[in-house]
Order: structure tokens, then sequence, then C-alpha cells
């Protein structure tokens, strides 16, 4: 048992000192993810500040029309707003693809943003990890990588991040609220976590001290439908192999806007810039879509045991988008 600190926050301020005065102090809302890494010795902080209590657990709609959604929001809460499943259909998608009901709701929207890879090798603290302990090296790209990444990886670590929530939010152009003593700011949620490069242990672009507090989703584009899909070892309780957030918008048959996040292959939601390029007005076709995101894939390098995923993703993303036009006529 590593013995450990607990303060319950009352505000937000209250869990900004505690956080500032405690040592290796970590945030604590459901507890779905970071519980499990501290059972296992992947994570052993010495204080957590609880902000389960916390006003940050509202929805609300903003003046552009947007969504604004608390940091303590549960997952089963989200995918369930009414505001959520008419309007970022993606987002109750992806949300529901997720873990297990019981999981869902206790799990938070600031928490699934935080939850950390399910690289086997990460969380063995029997075997090294650069993400763990920089420096000791990456098992993986020799080991067993199968569900590992394919997009972005780099010599200190092939990890990817397991949220499918996240890749929604990619897709979406959301930002993230985060609040810390020197005050407010706002991040894409596209550059809110950030590739391993040689510093694999920052999953993200949080400094030290920050707190998650909201995200906003921007107002719909008008005509658009959009879908998440998610292929996986098996039915339910599985990680993302591949997963895509798509939006699509047609007008007189060609593409007038589109969104393309993909999970599952890389350290990050992968937002397909280069894809979406391609689709701006082009015909809105099962080809194009092909084209696309081959452009998209050709950045990819595959490990020996994982190139399957690059042919997955592909064949997704044409699915995904095919039936998001035909919907659209």
């Amino acid at each position: 048992m590593r013995p450990f600190g607990y303060v319950r926050a009352g505000s937000t301020a209250e869990a900004l000192a505690a956080y500032a005065a405690g040592p290796r102090a970590q945030f604590l809302a459901g507890g779905t993810n970071l519980v499990d890494l501290m059972k296992l010795g992947a994570a052993s902080p010495g204080v957590l500040v609880d902000i389960g209590r916390l006003p940050l657990d509202g929805v609300e709609e903003t003046p552009e029309g947007g969504l604004l959604v608390g940091a303590t929001v549960r997952n089963s809460d989200l995918a369930a707003h009414p505001l959520v499943r008419s309007r970022y259909r993606v987002l109750s998608r992806a949300l529901l693809s997720g873990a297990s009901g019981q999981l869902r709701n206790a799990a938070t929207t600031g928490g699934n943003l935080l939850q950390r890879t399910r690289c086997l090798y990460f969380q063995d603290v029997t075997k090294p990890c650069n993400k763990r302990v920089p420096g000791s090296g990456c098992p993986a790209r020799e080991g067993v990588h199968r569900d590992l990444a394919v997009l972005g990886h780099s010599p200190a670590c092939v990890a990817t991040h397991p949220s499918d929530m996240a890749v929604a939010l990619a897709a979406l152009d959301a930002t993230v609220r985060l609040e810390s003593a020197a005050g407010t700011r706002t991040l894409p949620a596209t550059a809110f976590h950030r590739l391993p490069g040689d510093r694999p242990e920052a999953d993200t672009e949080l400094r030290a001290g920050e707190l998650i507090t909201a995200v906003e989703l921007p107002p719909p584009v008008p005509g658009a439908r959009s879908a998440y899909r998610k292929v996986r070892d098996r039915a339910s309780y599985a990680f993302a192999l591949v997963s895509v957030a798509a939006s699509l918008a047609v007008e007189d048959g060609r593409v007038r806007h589109a969104a393309l996040a993909f999970g599952g292959l890389a350290h990050r939601p992968w937002r397909a810039w280069t894809a979406e390029e391609r689709l701006l007005g082009a015909p809105a076709e099962p080809e194009t879509f092909a084209r696309a995101a081959e452009a998209e894939l050709d950045a990819a390098e595959p490990l020996r045991d994982n190139a399957f995923k690059v042919r997955l993703a592909g064949d997704l993303a044409v699915r995904v988008l095919t039936d998001l036009a035909a919907g659209a006529r």
C-alpha cells in the first residue's frame, strides 16, 4: 500500500491551491482510469485533489448556438443529453462506444480527455516504458504492438490514445477550457493532446497546475450529418483498433464541408487535415473518399504486426463517409 493524501475541494480556487501545495498532486473526478493505474503501480500521486463536488457538471447552450460541457459531466449523461443527441450525433455515438454502462456512469468529460494509454508495457511496472519512466526504452517497438500506433509515433513511443470521446471532439473542432493560478486559457481539442516525439511521458499540452473546467462545442455546421464508427476485437468493452469520427455536408452532389478524425492510430486523436482538403468541392462518391483517405494514410509507418490498421482505417473512413453522403441525399 502506497500512502497518499486526499483533499475534497469545495471550489475551483481551493482545488488549485491544494494541487499547488501537495507533493505529486493529481486531480480526481470519476477515477475510472487513475485509480486503476494506482492499483497497478503505474501512477503514484502524493495527494489526490477530489473535484467531484465542484459546480462543473452542467451542459448549457452558448449564445452562439454551441454547447458548454462542464468537466465533471458524466459520460452517460452527456451521451443522453437531448442537444447532444440531436446536434452532435458523432459525440453521442462515440461516448456510447466506450467502456461499459457502469463506467460511463462514473467517467467524466475531463477525465476522459486525460485517460492514459492502455499499452501493455505502460501498465506493467516490471517492464521498461519511456512514457512511465523516461529514458528506460520502448520494448513495444519490437514486442507486442498489434494495437499500437501507425501514425505520428517516434523511436521513443508507439502508444495510442484510448479515448473515443476525444476523437469526436477533434472532428467537431471543440475547445478545452483550462484554469490555473495564472488565469484561464483555451486550447483547440486538436492541439490538446500531443505526439510523443522525445517526450512521450507528456500526453497533453497541459501546464503544471492546470485544471480542465469545460469543453466547448461550436455550433453545428448547417446541413452536416455526423457519425462515429469503431472497429475492435470484440463487440463491447474493448478499445478501438481503428475508429472514425466524421462530419459531412453535401450540396449539389459535391462535398461542401468535411471533418474527419481517426482513433486508435496515433498518440492522439488524428485529425485528417490532408483528407479533408482533398474532399472539399469534390464529388461525394466512394472513389473520392478512397483517394482522400489514401492521401491521409500515406504518412503511416506501420510496425511489424500492425500494418493491417492502415487498410482498415481507409476502408472504415470510406464506409462512414459513403453512408453520410447517402443520408445527405
